[in-house]
């Protein structure tokens, strides 16, 4: 009879040893320099948490931003506050500790809400894209092709995809064993990393992981695409410089986050394997996943001209009261 020992992070049995345990090398092993990342991310962390809350509590509060545009960024923040909770604090975590390890299931759990975020994130900007695309070029039948029905069918299905995005790559690698190496070069469970690590076929999955990105990745990328040529070609008839501004003025806080997210993202996916390293792989993956939703609250709240007067109404309410 075969008695399994379970020894720290490995379950083994006979000849065979089954990890139960990863091991995230993370950004750093030089302490002081670990010292100084926990502060910057706890910083990223309060900001992205503050900043995307206060996006949502405005928007709840203030009848004037009960709009589609805004009921689609109340959804944005709340993905972006998931989106760095997966990850930040398993980060400020292992900064601070010895032990870096993290149990299988919690990485395979880590996982799949890394790919939810992304999803969900990607595609609801393309129901906001949609969104200005039916406010510009389609003006006069914008309030019967936006109604309430439409956005929440948008909303919706921009979750339900993203489940089903998740579980699809999530669920094979649950079959997959793990037997060797168990260290993950990288600061979080991403599925790339963790496939170089299993000891048996990985194909399907890897088969899996580019089918979907390019699906709803690309998929997105190009509704936004299409919506903001025929945005951009609305706005170059408008006749008067002032009506233009106005048009474009609409739009630039999406544009921006757009071009932040798919940016870096299309690099880190598109990239040639003769560049690939860890640095420039961990650099975008900070930028995507950190970075973009602690930028995304600021960005709109800076270009939103309704974000920043009902911002400033909360503050005047405020300071009233304190007197």
């Amino acid at each position: 009879m075969i008695i399994p020992l379970l020894t720290g992070h490995s379950l083994r049995m006979g000849n065979q040893t089954t990890v139960t345990e990863f091991i995230l090398l993370g950004l750093s092993s030089d302490p002081q320099l670990q010292i100084v990342m926990f502060f910057v991310f706890l910083v990223i962390y309060i900001i992205t948490l503050a900043g995307n809350t206060v996006i949502m509590l405005v928007i709840r509060a203030h009848s004037q931003l009960h709009t589609p545009m805004y009921f689609f960024l109340s959804h944005l923040s709340f993905v972006d506050i998931c989106y760095s909770s997966v990850t930040i604090p398993k980060i400020l975590v292992n900064l601070l500790t010895m032990n870096k390890t993290i149990s299988v299931n919690a990485c395979f759990t880590q996982m799949f809400f890394i790919f939810f975020s992304a999803s969900c994130e990607s595609l609801i900007l393309s129901a906001m894209a949609y969104d200005r695309y039916a406010a510009i070029c389609d003006p006069l039948h914008y309030v019967g092709t936006m109604n309430k029905r439409v956005c929440r069918q948008l909303v919706g299905g921009s979750w339900t995809i993203s489940i089903m995005h998740s579980l699809l790559n999530t669920i094979p690698v649950l079959q997959l064993e793990f037997c060797g190496p168990n260290e993950i070069r990288h600061f979080s469970c991403e599925l790339p990393q963790i496939l170089t690590l299993s000891c048996t076929e990985t194909l399907a999955n890897k088969i899996a992981l580019l089918s979907s990105v390019l699906v709803i990745g690309l998929g997105s990328f190009l509704l936004m695409l299409v919506s903001y040529i025929h945005i951009i070609s609305t706005i170059l008839r408008i006749r008067s410089a002032e009506g233009r501004r106005k048009a474009f003025s609409t739009c630039s806080s999406h544009l921006i986050v757009v071009t932040l997210l798919y940016v870096t993202a299309l690099v880190q996916y598109m990239k040639s394997s003769y560049v690939s390293s860890l640095v420039l792989d961990q650099v975008f993956s900070i930028q995507y996943s950190i970075l973009t939703p602690m930028l995304n609250p600021i960005i709109y709240s800076l270009k939103s001209k309704e974000v920043k007067i009902a911002l400033g109404r909360i503050l005047k309410r405020s300071s009233s009261q304190s007197i």
